[in-house]
């Protein structure tokens, strides 16, 4: 890897999506941590058997190091992390709020806002960007594929920052993803549940059609 691409992951949640992201990102060459709330030796074997090679550790430590933060963990946990754990870190929100599903959570029940514009807000001393979060962990692990692979699918990519939107891209990109660049966090919206490209594998011209938008 060049310079130019983050070398150090921190993967927040250690459940099967957290997992899957975390082996994907050790996969494609990347230094990866994974934590939870918890003590680290608890999920040690689990991230020995799931992602080997990722390193499990406190979370403030996991984040200390990391140029790239994946917050991997149910939306309704989300009031339990701290901000300030995350000042001045690059953070992929890759969580949904689906109420069908998970439930209803009032802070997030906002017609005005996409959920990750509703994560920056409490995370406002960090660099959000959404991605990840349209197909499921089974998908993201099943669909990975090199860059030459005509079946290789594609990931929308959303954020206010463009340093912080192309950081993250490049690491969709190493994952085994075409990053598809589809705008602000509130363009966000377009990959949340019931929208047109949300649990559907669509290489990056299926998927720049079902938005109506150029792949970027």
């Amino acid at each position: 890897m060049n310079g130019e691409v983050p070398l150090r992951i921190a993967v927040l949640g250690a459940g099967h999506v957290g997992t899957v992201i975390a082996r994907l990102a050790g996969q494609a060459g990347y230094s990866v941590s994974v934590a939870t709330s918890g003590d680290p030796e608890e999920i040690a074997l689990t991230i020995q058997v799931l992602a080997p090679g990722a390193e499990p550790r406190k979370a403030a430590d996991a984040v200390a190091g990391a140029d790239i933060v994946i917050v991997a963990i149910p939306l309704h946990e989300f009031k339990r992390l701290d901000p300030d754990l995350l000042t001045g870190k690059v953070v992929v929100d890759m969580m949904n709020y689906w109420p069908a599903v998970n439930g209803y959570l009032e802070s997030f029940a906002r017609k005005d806002l996409t959920s990750s514009e509703i994560v920056a807000r409490r995370l406002a001393g960090s660099r959000v960007v959404k991605t990840l979060n349209h197909l499921g962990y089974h998908q993201l692990d099943e669909e990975s594929r090199p860059a030459a692979d005509p079946e290789r699918r594609a990931l929308g990519v959303a954020g206010d920052d463009p340093a912080a939107v192309e950081l993250v891209a490049g690491f969709v990109e190493r994952i085994g993803f075409d990053a598809v660049r589809i705008g602000d966090l509130h363009a966000g919206r377009l990959l949340e549940p019931d929208g047109f490209v949300f649990g559907r594998p669509l290489n990056r011209a299926e998927f720049a059609r079902a938005l109506g938008i150029l792949a970027a």
